[in-house]
């Protein structure tokens, strides 16, 4: 997904388009696996790596940032260090945001995958952002995981390029089950899993098809039945779809019987939230929550 955006003005807190959770229908509540789609009138709005032009992404401020603004939905990436911990990362470099060119000099190109836990852990975090959240830190999965529980919040959660770590999907709904977000209530409103990957996807489906999953792209129309078989959401970037687009995908039932959804992004101004919200997308992934959700209000 896109690199972060420069810090945006916080608007008003209110509009209930950011609050809004997937509802489950009297047929679909008898059948424990099935995953119901998404019943709102305004789009969901979800805070891209948390309120990440607001707060240092996919840290602890930044999810923290959301659930303070009123933001139940948040979204994350996944990586996995040398030695197997599972820590919240976009790219698959450490270099641009945290020090680790300071702290780690002559390991360039500072991979996830070449650093240990330990050392990921001592890693500022927030500097790169602002001065005020110095001290910020990756957080493991587990960790990240605590958190939005203890913030009541709802995630979409990104395997990042799975293709660099073997068995990341099964390790992943591991965390995600000690942690205590694999039991009923959760799978049926709370999670999203997505990917890039099609093959990550679809392993994800394979290994507990009761969970709700997204796959990243934009697939031809005539493609989308075959998508439409392991993938519950079609998440596209905003700049790549229609209203025809999105109609494509609404006449389509994902794998749990319910409608195909989209999750569009990265949705940074009033203007594009209006217009994608105009087309009937189902969410909208955003590092500017307030402005998108004022932009719905209005």
């Amino acid at each position: 997904m896109s690199a972060r955006v420069a810090a945006a003005t916080t608007a008003a807190l209110l509009g209930a388009g950011a609050l809004v959770l997937p509802s489950a229908t009297a047929h679909a509540a008898d059948q424990p696996s099935a995953q119901r789609s998404v019943s709102h009138d305004r789009p969901v709005v979800v805070a891209h790596r948390g309120a990440s032009a607001l707060a240092p992404e996919n840290t602890f401020s930044a999810i923290d940032k959301a659930a303070d603004m009123g933001f139940r939905w948040v979204e994350n990436d996944v990586q996995r260090t040398k030695d197997g911990e599972l820590v919240i990362m976009h790219d698959d470099t450490l270099a641009r945001t945290t020090n680790v060119e300071q702290l780690f000099p002559g390991r360039a190109p500072w991979k996830v995958a070449d650093f240990t836990a330990a050392e990921i852990a001592k890693l500022d975090a927030g500097s790169w952002f602002s001065p005020k959240y110095a001290g910020q830190r990756v957080p493991t999965l587990k960790q990240y995981m605590n958190r939005v529980s203890r913030n009541h919040q709802s995630l979409i959660f990104e395997f990042k390029k799975p293709e660099l770590y073997p068995g990341i999907e099964k390790q992943g709904l591991a965390v995600l089950r000690k942690t205590g977000w694999l039991d009923r209530h959760h799978v049926k409103s709370k999670l999203v899993i997505q990917s890039f990957s099609a093959d990550s996807v679809k392993k994800v489906h394979k290994l507990r098809p009761d969970i709700k999953t997204g796959f990243l792209g934009t697939p031809k129309v005539a493609d989308l039945p075959e998508y439409a078989k392991f993938s519950d959401q079609i998440n596209s970037t905003h700049g790549s779809i229609s209203r025809e687009y999105v109609a494509a995908i609404h006449s389509l039932k994902g794998p749990h019987r319910g409608r195909l959804e989209i999750f569009t992004w990265t949705v940074n101004d009033a203007a594009a939230a209006k217009r994608v919200a105009g087309f009937g997308v189902n969410g909208i992934i955003t590092n500017t929550p307030d402005v998108v959700r004022k932009a719905l209000s209005d």
